[in-house]
């Protein structure tokens, strides 16, 4: 993690894009240090891509400024694009080559030398458990192994900043993990790292999130400062009906909301001391049952969903007005 009071390696301010009459980023401004894991949630079409692509130079702004290792990105993309790796939700893989043939082509791209991308083609294929299929194919891996071989040949060239836009979407667990394994190695290396990411209990991993809703940033903090944030309580409640439970409790006084979460709900309280009563009564009362209540810690989906909640109250509020 990077140390305190490090100049940022990524510099974002007051950055817009439209796409017609839609705003896709909204006024958002962040930056990032060497040695930072930073995640990027929202829901679709909240302007994560949008401004991944703006950071990689892909794309131009409407306004602000981006500075990506100190080099403005609207002024000198082609500089930009030589001191990172971006990673797009497709990444183009040569599907006749193999896995080795395409590591050396993007090697020879950035004009890696080949001691150098021996050496790091075969720490990264180590890493994410590839190196027996180095002679495969690309069209034929799987489709966990073909975002390893694309993280793969994003990386061989060492970059200082790393832009990757869901790379684990529709990946197995396990190379999810390897995945993991991956970024954390580069983020001792010092790698600046902004990865935007559908599965929220990957976000727990990050050393900073940004929530992002309608284009705008409401909140970017360390996901403990975040779960400081969240207002009330939350309760666990695990039950084999969690649909119908979700419907009993919604009513119950005290209660913001209730999320179907795994083989149960949570649920959000005012006060969980005052509700626990109330909700297994509202329980029994329905006939659903249920192994108990207790209080817990917000998970990163509690938090996107009630620190959202109140982003998207407050915009309406501010329309109203």
């Amino acid at each position: 993690m990077s140390e305190p009071g490090a100049e940022p390696s990524i510099r974002v301010a007051a950055l817009t894009k439209r796409f017609g009459a839609v705003t896709a980023i909204d006024n958002v401004t962040f930056a990032v240090t060497s040695g930072e894991l930073f995640g990027l949630i929202g829901p679709d079409g909240a302007g994560k891509t949008t401004v991944l692509r703006v950071l990689a130079g892909v794309m131009a702004a409407d306004s602000g400024s981006v500075q990506v290792g100190g080099v403005d990105v609207v002024a000198y993309p082609e500089q930009v694009r030589a001191r990172i790796s971006y990673m797009p939700q497709r990444f183009g893989l040569y599907e006749d080559l193999t896995v080795d043939e395409n590591i050396r082509f993007f090697a020879d791209v950035f004009e890696v030398p080949r001691r150098v991308r021996e050496e790091r083609a075969a720490r990264l294929l180590a890493a994410s458990g590839m190196q027996r299929f180095r002679r495969h194919l690309a069209g034929q891996l799987s489709g966990g192994m073909k975002q390893k071989l694309g993280l793969t040949c994003a990386l061989v060239h060492a970059p200082k900043v790393v832009l990757l836009d869901e790379p684990t979407t529709g990946v197995d667990p396990v190379s999810r993990r390897e995945f993991w394994q991956i970024l954390y190695g580069l983020r001792a290396e010092g790698a600046a790292i902004v990865i935007s990411t559908a599965y929220l209990d990957e976000a727990d991993r990050c050393d900073r999130l940004a929530l992002m809703h309608s284009g705008g940033l409401p909140y970017c903090e360390a996901p403990d400062a975040l779960r400081a944030r969240m207002p009330g309580a939350m309760v666990e409640i695990p039950t084999p009906r969690a649909r119908a439970a979700r419907e009993a409790l919604a009513s119950v006084p005290g209660v913001r909301s209730v999320l179907m979460v795994g083989d149960g709900v949570h649920v959000h309280v005012d006060d969980a001391r005052k509700a626990l009563s109330d909700l297994e009564r509202a329980l029994a009362q329905q006939g659903i049952e249920h192994t108990g209540a207790r209080e817990i810690l917000p998970s990163i989906e509690d938090l996107f969903v009630a620190l959202l909640g109140n982003a998207a109250a407050a915009g309406r509020k501010a329309g109203a007005s």
